[in-house]
């Protein structure tokens, strides 16, 4: 094993699971995040230059695809980011979603919160895509604004309040299992998984956490990782991910065992 390889399954999991693609700010306060968390924070104490967010269009649309094996991201609706949110760069035709995050999806007290190297690709299935993707849009467009991480959880909080944001559907899932993603700075920076997301109280449920289960859990709270009760008055959504063996393009993936 690489010794840039030597976290646990457990904490890699956590980590990956931090960014959670669109999605997803997967908020757990467990302390896994490394020494050098401070000197991060310092780094991205602020927001960067717009231009080193983007991407050239060609080269996002590929690394949004290869969030999921051909078979599904080739006939998916594919989005990239404009200046001023995510917009349309390709319609498809079977409900799937595939575009590739960056660092503002992550928890709010993220030291990442705005790397610019971070690109979480990922494909949405439908359900995701109507009842999970309504999040990251308004968080994108809003950072594409100018607002501060204040004023985004405002409107987070007056969107759900007003209905404006949907309800969760059943069935939500995403795939992340690109080779090129990059979703964090520590480590090998990404891991092939896949998430699902449900309104269950306990991951227990699901056999998340286990000795041995390769599912793991926490909850989606929209807010801090370290004071989950800011989020009063959202919708608590509890957010698994699954480590598989390959990534999309069917090769063999480096397993963590604890």
């Amino acid at each position: 094993m690489r010794a840039a390889s030597r976290e646990s399954a457990r904490e890699r999991m956590i980590r990956i699971m931090a960014l959670g693609g669109t999605i997803m700010l997967l908020v757990i306060s467990i302390g896994f995040l490394v020494p050098k968390a401070a000197a991060q924070s310092d780094r991205y104490s602020k927001m960067a230059p717009v231009d080193q967010y983007l991407m050239e269009r060609n080269a996002e649309i590929l690394l949004a695809r290869s969030a999921a094996p051909d078979s599904i991201s080739s006939d998916a609706t594919v989005l990239i980011l404009g200046r001023q949110g995510y917009e349309t760069a390709v319609r498809g035709k079977n409900g799937f979603v595939c575009m590739v995050e960056r660092s503002w999806m992550e928890a709010f007290d993220s030291p990442e919160f705005w790397n610019p190297k971070v690109r979480g690709a990922e494909c949405l299935n439908r359900q995701a895509a109507r009842s999970i993707l309504p999040i990251a849009d308004l968080r994108t467009r809003m950072v594409m604004a100018g607002h501060s991480k204040a004023e985004i959880v405002s409107a987070l909080k007056a969107a759900f309040d007003n209905k404006q944001l949907p309800d969760l559907e059943n069935g939500n899932m995403v795939f992340m299992m690109s080779k090129s993603a990059y979703l964090y700075d520590a480590g090998d920076h990404n891991g092939p998984h896949v998430m699902f997301f449900t309104a269950l109280k306990d991951g227990k449920d699901w056999g998340a956490g286990a000795s041995g289960s390769p599912v793991f859990s926490g909850p989606y709270w929209f807010l801090s990782s370290k004071e989950p009760s800011q989020a009063k008055g959202l919708p608590p959504i509890l957010v698994f991910a699954v480590e598989v063996a390959k990534w999309s393009d069917g090769t063999a993936a480096p397993m963590h065992q604890e």
